[in-house]
């Protein structure tokens, strides 16, 4: 306990880090007030019961409800939050694979980085135009009362709110920007990470008060949660570390030898495609259901795929959720981790991997790796994804609880914790201090 608070105050001795991590809460602070904002022209008072339950379960609306820290439930200027954003960025990210222009942008290095983030915004704005209506007009099949209206559904509403809307989600993301360049970094997934932090509270404490007396069974879930925390922390940190030979060149006596340098590694992540396949097996989980309402009642199949696959915390659902995740793991580590790319670099660079010829061969090698590393990556973050179902069937635990047992949530919520204790250990250890804690060192785990 003395090495954390030592840490605590060399942290408070760097100017430039204090004012960082000052800086970071303070945007943070804004963030968190603005989601408590209501539209005008909405009563946050009068929204009804039955609104409010539609966020009560495990389902889509309860996700994108977590994600804006409550401000979806709320009708806030928030309601859209940062997801926008993040929809656009996977958007240009994908379409970078097929179009040349984007292709050419990835490889001018700052100035190509410029443009793609320019273009990245422009589609945000485009995406919230089209969510921001859709959003306003659903909240009356939400469960949103007429008098919570004050002044009706017409255009004179829809129109500043959604003008109100698409402006929320620009200033979350200028938030995020400037928290990645003034703050302490990751400004984006640090927004995404306090709004599931501050929906967490209240669902523990809807659990405590549904258990309470059974005071064993808490314990319990707690044991269970800091479990697979410690997994989640597994599977991002996790490394299969390859072996790489440089060959150093020096002239002796006129002549020049080749003389091998030091042996160096080069990591390959177990789960290189991080929550992403689970964003995107999410997206698609809707179809099944869809499908089954357009066979309709009559319909044998269409009955038994609304049962089915309705419920986030059924079987069949978690079935394909988990075969999903393992398709679109490969799918987008395929495309996210360049091999070839990979080994050309490190032709250049003059290394090699032992017993394995430089270029070609060696991409080849490294895709056969990563191929197998990631069978065993994909299963792990399957269970991970499901395990809210499991533990909420298994104990009973209540749905917006059991949601922080694995899932979208809990894996942005470790990887964003560890990404930002490894800023924060970068400026000590450059000041000559110890890290945040006094071993470890966020030291990957060696797969």
């Amino acid at each position: 306990m003395k090495n954390f608070i030592d840490t605590i105050k060399n942290i408070w001795n760097i100017e430039e880090l204090k004012n960082k991590i000052l800086i970071t809460l303070g945007l943070l602070l804004v963030y968190r007030f603005g989601a408590q904002v209501s539209l005008p022209g909405m009563d946050y008072t009068k929204l009804g019961a039955d609104f409010a339950g539609n966020f009560q379960g495990g389902g889509i609306g309860n996700l994108l409800n977590m994600f804006t820290g409550g401000a979806f439930a709320k009708a806030s200027v928030f309601a859209l939050g940062i997801m926008p954003y993040i929809s656009a960025s996977i958007v240009v990210q994908l379409m970078g694979i097929a179009i040349p222009y984007l292709q050419k942008l990835q490889k001018e290095g700052e100035s190509g980085r410029k443009k793609i983030t320019q273009i990245t915004r422009w589609l945000t704005i485009v995406i919230c135009l089209v969510q921001a209506p859709f959003y306003l007009w659903g909240l009356g099949a939400l469960g949103v009362p007429d008098e919570a209206f004050l002044m009706g559904k017409g255009l004179d509403f829809i129109i500043p709110s959604v003008i109100i809307l698409v402006t929320g989600t620009i200033f979350a993301m200028w938030l995020g920007e400037k928290i990645t360049d003034k703050g302490i970094g990751n400004g984006i997934s640090l927004l995404i990470m306090v709004g599931i932090i501050a929906y967490m509270p209240q669902a523990f404490v809807q659990e405590l008060a549904s258990n309470a007396s059974k005071p064993m069974l808490i314990l319990i879930e707690i044991v269970i949660w800091l479990a697979i925390i410690m997994a989640s922390v597994l599977l991002v940190m996790a490394v299969r570390q390859i072996p790489v030979q440089y060959a150093r060149r020096t002239a002796s006596g006129g002549y020049e030898k080749n003389i091998f340098g030091a042996r160096q590694f080069i990591p390959l992540k177990l789960n290189a495609s991080g929550v992403m396949p689970i964003i995107f097996a999410q997206a698609l989980m809707f179809v099944p259901s869809a499908i089954g309402k357009g066979l309709g009642t009559d319909s044998t199949v269409g009955q038994w795929m609304q049962a089915n696959f309705q419920d986030v915390f059924g079987l069949w659902y978690n079935v394909l959720f988990a075969f999903l995740i393992i398709i679109f793991t490969y799918f987008y580590t395929a495309i996210t981790v360049p091999t070839n790319k990979m080994a050309d670099d490190l032709k250049r660079s003059g290394g090699f991997i032992p017993g394995i010829r430089p270029g070609g061969e060696t991409g080849e090698y490294l895709d056969k790796i990563m191929s197998q590393i990631t069978l065993p990556g994909s299963i792990f973050l399957a269970l991970i994804a499901i395990f809210p179902s499991i533990v909420g069937n298994i104990l009973g635990i209540q749905q917006s609880w059991a949601l922080f047992f694995g899932g979208t949530s809990l894996l942005i919520m470790v990887g964003v914790a560890i990404d930002t204790m490894q800023q924060i250990n970068s400026y000590l250890l450059n000041r000559h201090y110890d890290g945040l804690m006094k071993t470890g060192k966020n030291r990957k785990v060696v797969a």
